[in-house]
């Protein structure tokens, strides 16, 4: 199953994107073996004029696949190890693609948020953008170390 990224805003050079570049390589090794890989990154504008209405616009029609999970404030909280069971379990369903999709500063438009399949929060805490980037990147390469069972995720 290839996993796309769809966020909104451009990344630029400095730690964040060197973290993220870093975990998304790992990521993508490791996954291969267990039939996860990595598929596009998908940047979008941030509509600071439009909100989240039209970014979600945007994001809807730069998704390359049906569906989509969202990471979002008021979405489910849950472990490393649930993360890496529902994409598991996603991919055993034969599902091709999935995109995770990070909306903009103000969040992801309630309408949008209701299209996808699932709502995943970070925490009750807000993090900036690049921050959220990082985490979901680190995340997707925790979640193929737990499926494989390699010893980089620790209880």
């Amino acid at each position: 199953m290839k996993v796309h990224l769809c966020v909104v805003g451009r990344l630029k050079g400095g730690a964040e994107k060197t973290l993220i570049d870093d975990y998304l390589n790992r990521y993508d090794k490791m996954g291969r073996g267990l039939g996860l890989t990595l598929g596009r990154v998908v940047e979008v504008e941030d509509r600071k004029g439009g909100g989240m209405a039209a970014e979600a616009e945007l994001l809807r029609r730069a998704l390359p696949c049906e569906a989509f999970w969202v990471m979002d404030e008021r979405g489910d909280v849950m472990t490393s190890p649930e993360f890496a069971k529902r994409l598991g379990a996603q991919r055993d369903l034969g599902a091709g693609d999935l995109a995770l999709v990070i909306g903009g500063a103000d969040g992801t438009d309630p309408g949008f948020r209701a299209q996808a399949s699932l709502a995943i929060s970070f925490g009750k805490m807000v993090w900036p953008h690049m921050l959220a980037r990082v985490m979901l990147s680190e995340q997707l390469y925790r979640a193929a170390s737990i499926l494989s069972g390699a010893p980089y995720h620790r209880v």
